[in-house]
């Protein structure tokens, strides 16, 4: 089993849902910000992680999947400077137990299937239902805290994805899907 995870959104909180401008019918977004990936703070390193992520990536890789979690982030050639350099500063690879070798970035949502075929991902965690909607050789697919407008527009794939709030309720559906099937 191999399990990938986005960055920003999933890992990394996104500073436009932390400090949100704008308010329409549906929540609060910051439009000019709601297509990144990743949105970090002006003094990214103090950008906040999720919640419980340290500990739950932890429990994944010795409880689950070892050696075989990666990172797979869309984001340009800037915000991957700054994710590095944030799971640097975070102490990323020591709290966790994840390879800084197994990080992978791509410039497009739709590149991240052919990086997760090639890893051969068995589950994948993203907070984007449209990148999960390109995953089709993960059976496991995670939506991870989505925004609302992004699930109504990809509302066709909602069937083939387990939607989660949190990383404690993600490690227990892990936990369980993996002991139903091995």
């Amino acid at each position: 089993m191999r399990i990938g995870v986005d960055i920003g959104g999933v890992i990394i909180q996104q500073v436009d849902r932390l400090y949100p401008i704008e308010t329409t019918a549906q929540g609060t977004e910051r439009a000019d910000e709601a297509d990144q990936d990743t949105s970090l703070l002006e003094d990214f390193r103090r950008t906040p992680p999720m919640p419980g992520v340290f500990d739950a990536l932890a429990t994944v890789v010795s409880e689950v999947f070892g050696e075989h979690v990666h990172l797979v982030s869309k984001c340009g050639e800037r915000v991957e400077q700054r994710s590095r350099l944030w799971l640097a500063h975070h102490d990323f690879y020591r709290r966790t137990g994840i390879a800084a070798d197994n990080v992978h970035f791509c410039r497009t949502r739709e590149a991240k299937a052919p990086i997760a075929a090639a890893l051969g991902l068995t589950h994948f965690v993203d907070d984007r239902l449209e990148v999960l909607s390109y995953l089709d050789t993960v059976p496991n697919r995670f939506l991870f805290r989505p925004r609302e407008h992004e699930v109504r527009s990809h509302r066709r794939h909602l069937a083939s994805v387990h939607r989660v709030e949190s990383w404690p309720e993600l490690v227990t559906l892990i936990g369980e899907r993996t002991s139903a099937t091995g």
